[in-house]
């Protein structure tokens, strides 16, 4: 797996051996002094585009400063591909991406995740991802997905780190028979608005009954919490 930390030993050595200060080089490379000894000691990883900068600078290869941070072979083709703008990851496995995925900007992310739906991007994949993706990326792999495979340990794993938006999403799935409806209580938990929508479906008939007494427990558990806050408190 890629070492941000070799990486920036890598670096730090490149930069030594070209008897440059921290700050000559963030001048080159347009970044400040505190970025370029972020990269040094593995704390952040440089923009790819800085990546370019880097090799030019010193005159070594992508692939030299790509092999430094020990990549593997997969995560190597990733990379090479995102540096020079190869859009193809039909082929790519998305959980490759997952273990990358700190390394590299919510747009990237992004421009990956629309080859990846098209393709049926796995959820469990998306639940990693999503800390690391935008909440447009994220909508848009929500609603394109095969949501079947989502359960209750997932959604409690999704649900804190999305926003209004995407949690319509998958509420809507459920509206529409393609997810369990028992997953309701899970956003209950997270989105006050869904209590009414919820009420509205069931007079409508799109959701059961059953579906009241899950908002019911959901208010009393709420109540509960709160109870207990301010014994602590």
């Amino acid at each position: 797996m890629f070492s941000t930390n070799l990486f920036g030993s890598y670096l730090s050595k490149l930069r030594k051996d070209a008897d440059m200060t921290q700050s000559d080089l963030a001048i080159m490379l347009n970044v400040t002094r505190q970025a370029v000894s972020s990269y040094e000691v593995g704390d952040c990883f440089p923009d790819i585009t800085i990546l370019i900068e880097i090799s030019k600078i010193f005159k070594v290869s992508v692939d030299d400063l790509i092999n430094a941070g020990n990549a593997t072979k997969k995560e190597a083709i990733i990379l090479r591909k995102i540096i020079y703008n190869d859009e193809d990851f039909s082929n790519t496995d998305p959980m490759d991406i997952v273990n990358l995925a700190p390394l590299l900007k919510p747009s990237v992310l992004s421009k990956l995740t629309k080859s990846f739906n098209s393709h049926g991007i796995e959820i469990d994949n998306i639940v990693e991802l999503a800390r690391y993706l935008n909440d447009e990326a994220i909508i848009s792999s929500l609603t394109k997905s095969n949501i079947d495979v989502l359960d209750t340990n997932l959604l409690y794993k999704l649900i804190p780190i999305l926003n209004e938006d995407s949690r319509n999403a998958i509420f809507q799935k459920i509206l529409d028979g393609e997810a369990d409806w028992h997953l309701i209580k899970v956003l209950l938990n997270e989105s006050y608005y869904v209590r009414e929508l919820i009420e509205a479906a069931v007079v409508e008939g799109v959701l059961p009954w059953e579906a009241l007494e899950l908002q019911r427990q959901s208010l009393v558990d709420i109540f509960n919490k709160e109870q207990k806050r301010k014994i602590v408190s």
